[in-house]
């Protein structure tokens, strides 16, 4: 489609009513709109997101729906002045619609009204102040919805900044797609212009160079070499992975050539398509000017998700797609520490597959509900661990239906291994085949039509879903809210029962409406029962992707706190993350959110994530990895010492996991801190690593697993594992825990080294002395000390005697004799010891 020329003018209804008119030049006006956060009222599909509108890019463009009214609109950052606004329409213009200012994205202010409008490119002059402007459409020109090529807002008076004359790029790390002789690109960077980087005589090619931080890039300056590029493009990337143009050369000569330009970027490079000579592409110098004094640039919203989503569709063959499963199961089988992550994710319709899932694969349903989605199996086994499934952890399932071929699916995993928003038709199975040793794990949200078989199974949590029945228990069978579920029976059989769950919202998940992605957030429930999605969908909100930054590996801490400052959400695609700074998460109701067990690792020694003391954050899905600098801190929620009430919105941490040692040899004092009273800790499993790399006594070393100071905060399935000293300190009033396990130290070296002052051991769980109302339901602790197993652990849990601190359903146990509990809780309970593997319970305290 072409663009529509400007028409005549038409009469104007009033004041505030205009039609196009040529457009005053305007040398003062600064740019403002350009890379701002963008959001519409529909996207025509993600190739026409609201974000292009505002690119800079004149061959992109937001689309949307074919109806009235749409709106799209740009965040600028804040409140700011505004003096010109220019829309270039494409084909499908709008012939009324109004262009408005607002300072909270909620209430509006007309800045102009148009009526009769012919698209092509539409310049207003306006007045007005605003941090956010948007264009709301009220009648539509065509049968299309309105689109946009570009959606531009200026300010007055220039930006405050003036282009550097220092060269940001002066000896900075600098790489290239190939490399000629000894011609190094870091030679094109070092102000030696008797020093150069040349490439292979091919195209394409290209230098960059890491300018160690976003930066506002206004003037580029370029000096050839005699093998010079005809054809390039000079470009800025936020994260190295996606480019954006910043100018576009045809016909180059060669030489000395400076390029004015406007952009953001913490890389630049230039891009060679096409040579000048029969040689490479040479450069002496690259010199980047940025502006001095300017804000800092703005973050885009949206994107594409990254190589390692894999997206099916029912209109493809079910050989290829089970052919691309089968080739990522079997790379990622037996990667327990591996590098990959993937995502795979099925489109609304049936497929007739088996999905076995591996190491750090997440398999999803895109459509709103999980009955929207339905595969032949959702697969884990152990043959890769010869029949024991203890260590098939970091994977997941959610939001999707299962018909299984023979009617059970199989299950088989140990922690870190969630089973979300599942509908299985048929029976499911968690343990592996040959029935072998097993310890997981955790399902939510669930509707399982046949009967679940743990067999093999030591422990397991279900809550919030319905079952048609469960066979047998082994140690610790936890329900809470579960339809179907087993009368509360403990200690013979092993069944804890609440008949409901005191307080739950599900976690977020991406979903298609259409042809786009979006985000659908669920509402809370209290006292809940059943899941969310067995009466109708699932209540909640939606959110577009255009809110979230997408990141991808190789994206600075700087820039996700960009984004989050400009009130952006966060949302990790698969890949391991190396941050130099803490992500910093101020903003209320926020999600960082992460997919395929993204993993974030905190170099230097830093906190990967703090979580600022606000209502309604939602963490979700993602692996923090201790880096080999000791950090203080992994993940801390609110401020110390701060106790502001967010009963009516609280933070949610749900299936974010932590890990010390195992891939390298990780270190922090104290994996996850909670500060922020009411916050809802919905599985997680913290794990100072007893195999793997980079594991000993005095390697991957770790105090404590979760201290909690906030006032009532609730955990539904915490699983925290082999820390040196206490794995889980309380210290806030009213707190809950549904579902606890447990495994102590493996390698204490022996009773001298495993000592709490005159203490025997650590206890795995222990309320502060000063608490006086704590509760906890179906919790177990294990020992297994390898090193020395005449080593004794005086209890499992502490806690003080009051009568306001209540236990339900607890045990402790000796694993295989290797040490020994003298008792389940303070000094109550027998102990458990020897190789018959015998625990010892306590069915309440006091």
């Amino acid at each position: 489609m072409r663009l529509r020329p400007i028409g005549a003018a038409l009469a104007m209804v009033a004041c505030m009513l205009a039609v196009p008119t040529a457009a005053p030049a305007h040398a003062a006006d600064t740019l403002l709109s350009q890379g701002g956060t963008a959001a519409a009222s529909s996207e025509q599909s993600a190739g026409m997101a609201a974000r292009y509108a505002f690119d800079g890019d004149p061959g992109t463009r937001w689309s949307s729906a074919a109806a009235d009214p749409q709106w799209v609109q740009v965040d600028l950052g804040a409140a700011k002045d505004i003096s010109r606004v220019v829309l270039t329409w494409e084909a499908a213009y709008a012939t009324a619609y109004r262009v408005q200012s607002s300072p909270d994205g909620n209430t509006w202010t007309d800045l102009r009204a148009v009526t009769g409008g012919d698209g092509g490119v539409d310049t207003w002059d306006v007045t007005g102040n605003g941090r956010y402007v948007r264009m709301l459409g009220g009648t539509r020109g065509t049968g299309y919805g309105y689109s946009l090529w570009e959606f531009q807002v200026f300010g007055p008076g220039g930006s405050g900044a003036e282009c550097g004359g220092a060269n940001a790029a002066l000896n900075k790390p600098a790489t290239a797609s190939s490399v000629q002789g000894g011609y190094a690109p870091g030679n094109a960077f070092d102000g030696n212009t008797g020093t150069r980087w040349s490439s292979a005589a091919a195209d394409p090619q290209w230098v960059r160079v890491d300018l160690g931080a976003v930066k506002a890039i206004c003037k580029v300056d370029l000096r050839w070499e005699t093998a010079y590029a005809r054809d390039y493009r000079i470009q800025a990337s936020l994260d190295g992975g996606s480019w954006q143009d910043l100018k576009v050369v045809t016909g180059g000569g060669g030489g000395i050539v400076s390029y004015d330009v406007s952009g953001a970027g913490r890389y630049l490079r230039v891009y060679g398509t096409a040579r000048g000579t029969g040689f490479g592409y040479s450069l002496w110098e690259v010199a980047v000017h940025t502006l001095e004094s300017e804000d800092p640039p703005t973050q885009p919203g949206g994107g594409d998700l990254g190589p390692n989503v894999k997206v099916f569709d029912p209109s493809m063959p079910a050989a290829t797609i089970q052919a691309q499963i089968n080739q990522i199961f079997t790379q990622q089988e037996s990667a327990q520490f591996g590098t990959g992550r993937y995502a795979l994710m099925f489109k609304p319709g049936s497929y007739d597959v088996n999905v076995n899932v591996g190491f750090y694969t997440s398999v999803y349903g895109l459509g709103q509900n999980p009955d929207d989605v339905t595969v032949r199996g959702v697969s884990v086994d152990a043959g890769w661990f010869n029949g024991n499934a203890t260590q098939n952890f970091w994977r997941s399932t959610e939001n999707l239906s299962v018909t299984p071929y023979d009617g059970t699916n199989r299950w088989a995993v140990a922690q870190a291994a969630p089973f979300r928003r599942m509908h299985i038709r048929g029976g499911l199975n968690l343990a592996p085949s040959g029935y072998g040793w097993a310890s997981g794990g955790y399902i939510a949200d669930s509707k399982i039509d046949g009967t679940v078989g743990p067999y093999s199974q030591q422990q397991w949590y279900t809550r919030d879903s319905s079952i048609g029945g469960w066979t047998n228990g082994v140690w610790n069978m936890v329900f809470s809210g579960v339809e179907g579920a087993p009368a509360n029976s403990f200690p013979e059989p092993v069944y804890t029962t609440l008949a409901n769950t005191p307080y739950s919202r599900e976690k977020p998940y991406l979903y298609m409406a259409g042809n786009d992605y979006r985000v659908f957030v669920p509402s809370a429930r209290t006292n809940a029962r059943g899941a969310t999605w067995a009466n109708g969908p699932t209540p909640g909100t939606s959110l577009p992707l255009s809110q979230f930054y997408v990141a991808k590996p190789g994206v600075t801490a700087a820039a996700l706190n960009q984004a989050l400052a400009q009130g952006l959400h966060l949302l990790f695609t698969p890949g391991i993350y190396h941050l130099s700074q803490t992500i910093n998460v101020t903003r209320a109701n926020t999600i960082v959110m992460g997919l395929g067990l993204a993993t974030i690792v905190p170099d230097n020694g830093v906190t990967a994530m703090k979580v600022a003391d606000v209502d309604g954050v939602r963490l979700a899905g993602f692996l923090i990895d201790a880096g080999t600098v000791n950090s203080p801190t992994l993940l801390e929620i609110g401020q110390q010492g701060s106790h502001v009430d967010h009963a009516a919105n609280p933070t949610t941490v749900q299936d974010v996991f932590i890990r010390i040692g195992g891939q390298f040899a990780g270190k922090a004092t104290t994996s996850m801190v909670v500060h922020s009273d009411d916050t809802v800790i919905d599985h997680t499993w913290i794990w100072r690593a007893d195999h793997g790399a980079g594991v000993g006594w005095t390697v991957n070393t770790a105090d404590y697993g979760l201290r909690v100071y906030g006032n009532d905060v609730l955990a539904t399935g915490l699983f925290v594992e082999h820390f040196q000293k206490y794995d889980v300190e309380w210290f806030g009033e009213r707190g809950r825990t549904i579902f606890f396990q447990n495994e102590k130290a493996y390698d204490p070296p022996n009773q001298a080294a495993w000592m709490n002052g005159t203490t025997k051991g650590w206890a795995g769980y222990k309320v502060d002395n000063a608490v006086n109302v704590h509760e906890g339901w179906g919790m177990g602790s294990y020992c297994n000390f390898t090193s020395d197993p005449t080593i004794e652990n005086e209890h499992g849990f502490q806690a003080p005697v009051k009568p306001g601190v209540k236990f339900h359903s607890l045990l402790v146990v000796s694993l295989g004799g290797m040490g020994r509990y003298n008792h389940v809780i303070n000094d109550t309970g027998a102990p458990a010891f020897g190789t018959a593997t015998i625990p010892s319970k306590v069915t309440s305290y006091p």
